[in-house]
């Protein structure tokens, strides 16, 4: 079986001490680290902006996702990709125009994906699947770190993975030790991990390595 990816979150780390979590999730062999970007009118939050992007760009040679949970995200790419982005992730339901969005994040030299939200459907994605890089399936509603995952998220993965078997699927909200086999057996390949990481009793690498040893 080809690597399972893992991707710490900071929406769940300690902020106050940032480049030290994000170094930690670097020498725990995390492979990317996630940057929640919330504008408080598509989801009920506020959080990270290009700053802070720049800040774990500083603290790690990892890749860094943006994965913007926002308004009108064609305005902000050009930001994300300077301050050093390496793939952008932008919600299918949050703009109109998704091909030109996905377009322009490559041509600012990063990668592009889209997330979908738990009661957007799968097929709303059939037409834009040749032209992006990865598809985020959000296993809980976008807003906030530590919810449950919806059981019934591991069928949408699998008719999702029937649409395309060379798409990058990527597992956001829920993800620990118990969830982390199901979406994996339905064809996800790279986990989100916030608060099953940062929020871990035996700290970061403990986290990290209960969901490796769980996918074992």
């Amino acid at each position: 079986m080809p690597r399972i990816e893992i991707v710490p979150s900071i929406l769940s780390a300690d902020v106050g001490r940032l480049a030290e979590q994000v170094k930690e999730a670097e020498e725990a062999d995390a492979d990317r680290i996630q940057v929640d970007v919330m504008d408080g009118h598509f989801v009920p939050n506020l959080t990270f902006g290009p700053l802070v992007v720049e800040a774990v760009r500083r603290a790690t040679k990892l890749p860094i996702e943006a994965h913007l949970m926002i308004e009108r995200p064609e305005l902000f790419l050009e930001a994300f990709a300077k301050a050093g982005a390496t793939l952008i992730e932008v919600q299918v339901e949050a703009t109109s125009s998704l091909f030109r969005t996905v377009q322009r994040i490559k041509e600012l030299g990063a990668k592009a994906g889209v997330a979908i939200n738990p009661a957007t459907p799968i097929e709303d994605l059939r037409e834009i699947l040749p032209y992006i890089d990865l598809v985020n399936v959000m296993t809980v509603e976008p807003g906030f770190g530590g919810q449950k995952f919806i059981p019934r998220s591991p069928e949408k993965i699998r008719r999702l993975r029937a649409l395309s078997q060379e798409i990058e699927i990527e597992v956001d909200g829920g993800i620990d030790a118990r969830s982390a086999p199901l979406v994996v057996a339905a064809g996800a390949s790279v986990l989100v991990a916030g608060s099953s990481v940062y929020g871990y009793k035996g700290g970061v690498a403990a986290g990290i390595k209960a969901i490796h040893e769980a996918l074992d």
